[in-house]
């Protein structure tokens, strides 16, 4: 990206902000071709917090409502959640997750995506009847991995989900699940 107008960046930062919240200030810098400290100025004059306190916000922003299902149990921590629809969360990957070779294992992956698909779903349990999985790409330990579940249909009591999870902007894994409540299939 070539040198542009401070005004420019700063509505262009705006806009990266609300597409990729959880952006960090490096990859912000890097990817208009500016310094660290700019982008920070950047944000500090556009009123936007740093990256822990976005984050921090949008857990706070979560609330009981009548979508809530008492405990969901989400592998990661639960960001956003709108039960029918889509879903948000993000898991911190540790050096106890990875293999021999120093790559999380893939188990993690398809944790938190199940784990938040059921989530998605808003029933209290859930069942998996088909997957489809792919790896995309390997994920190093000290990574925050952001998944996002979307109910793209419903057919009958079967739910459509899809859900990606990004290491910052690039995809790592994506799946496809069709899910329907356990009640459904006693």
């Amino acid at each position: 990206m070539s040198r542009i107008k401070k005004q420019e960046r700063q509505q262009l930062l705006q806009e990266k902000l609300n597409n990729t919240p959880f952006v960090t200030d490096e990859e912000l810098a890097i990817f208009f071709n500016v310094s660290v400290p700019t982008i920070r100025l950047d944000r500090l004059e556009l009123g936007i917090p740093e990256l822990r306190e976005r984050i921090r916000a949008r857990v706070e922003g979560l609330a009981p409502s009548a979508n809530d299902h008492g405990h969901i149990e989400v592998v990661g921590e639960l960001i956003d959640l709108t039960a029918g629809e889509q879903g948000l969360s993000i898991l911190r990957t540790t050096d106890d997750m990875t293999d021999c070779n120093g790559y999380v294992e893939p188990q993690y992956l398809y944790a938190q995506a199940d784990s938040l698909a059921k989530a998605v779903l808003g029933v209290p349990a859930a069942l998996a009847g088909v997957g489809n999985i792919k790896y995309k790409s390997p994920v190093k330990a000290d990574c925050n991995l952001v998944a996002k579940a979307s109910v793209v249909r419903q057919r009958g009591e079967k739910y459509f989900i899809w859900v990606t999870i990004k290491d910052k902007v690039k995809e790592v894994f994506r799946a496809k699940f069709i899910m329907e409540p356990i009640q459904n299939r006693v």
